[in-house]
């Protein structure tokens, strides 16, 4: 059977035009900052100091990822980071499903009350202050478990429940009339039909596990072992020079042309790309989620 064919008018081609036009502008204005930075990590290090590095890359070399992988610390740092991301992610998305499966029962003793204890957080914060002095009495400075620690988002929350909610309820009463307990039911039932929104959060909760340096510079004073890289990137934006300073000092600079001695913006441009490459490579995997995910979480029926 032949498809048939929607006769455009003048109108509609204008408005497609316009639309693609404004489309396609918006995305160059969110993909040109990454581009930038990265052509400027792979040019002249001496015409990127002096910003003449703007649309396209002169005398291209690699030099500079090659040294900053050589900084002191780094790969450490890289571990932790991952480390933190991959199991605060997972924890933290079954944590938020798991309660967000059971604020959506009806059956639940005050449920009203619960709904409102968590979202309640969304509004107020204890303050820095607070929020430091309760995890040392806590024991949670210079330790791995602070990262992983906060397995509970509440803005998540509001998305998983109001996701659960849309399911219909007559596949979870079959279960328990078979027999299957409230955590069989989750696990066999509700978490897999839970895909869109559970991929949603878990890139929300990976981002900002992945960017998160403000817990490294208050908790771990005493352990360098468990800085994270963005806590590294954060030290080293500081101290840009003097790390350039280390690095043309350790390797033979002298020896090195001109245009690929180390500066204080290739280093800040070459350290940016290192850390924000990850997320870029997993938001593509799980793009088809994110629609389905946020309207179905986000407006009830």
């Amino acid at each position: 059977m032949a498809k048939r064919r929607i006769k455009l008018t003048a109108g509609d081609v204008s408005f497609n035009t316009i639309t693609y036009t404004l489309f396609a502008l918006f995305t160059l204005l969110c993909v040109f900052p990454f581009y930038y930075i990265f052509i400027n990590t792979i040019s002249a290090n001496d015409l990127s100091s002096r910003g003449l590095i703007t649309f396209y890359p002169m005398k291209v070399h690699l030099n500079n990822y090659a040294e900053v992988f050589r900084i002191r610390g780094i790969g450490a740092a890289a571990w932790i980071s991952l480390l933190r991301t991959v199991i605060g992610t997972a924890t933290n998305v079954l944590c938020t499903t798991f309660v967000g499966y059971i604020l959506s029962k009806k059956i639940l003793w005050k449920q009203k009350l619960w709904n409102r204890f968590f979202i309640i957080t969304l509004y107020f914060n204890v303050g820095l202050i607070p929020w430091f002095l309760n995890m040392k009495n806590l024991g949670l400075t210079n330790t791995f478990m602070a990262y992983v620690i906060a397995v509970i988002n509440p803005y998540n929350l509001v998305l998983v429940k109001t996701y659960v909610e849309s399911i219909s309820p007559s596949m979870e009463e079959s279960a328990e009339m078979d027999g299957a307990s409230t955590m069989r039911v989750f696990f066999s039932i509700i978490f897999p039909l839970c895909k869109p929104i559970v991929a949603t959060i878990a890139v929300f909760t990976a981002v900002m596990q992945w960017n998160q340096f403000i817990d490294t510079l208050i908790l771990m004073t005493n352990n360098t072992r468990l800085y994270t890289l963005q806590f590294l990137l954060w030290q080293y934006l500081n101290e840009a020079k003097s790390l350039v300073t280390l690095l043309q000092g350790s390797g033979g600079a002298m020896h090195i042309d001109p245009s690929r001695f180390l500066t204080s913006t290739s280093i800040k441009m070459t350290i940016s790309m290192v850390v924000v490459f990850p997320i870029l490579f997993i938001y593509p995997f799980f793009q088809r989620y994110f629609v389905k995910g946020i309207m179905l979480g986000a407006v009830k029926g």
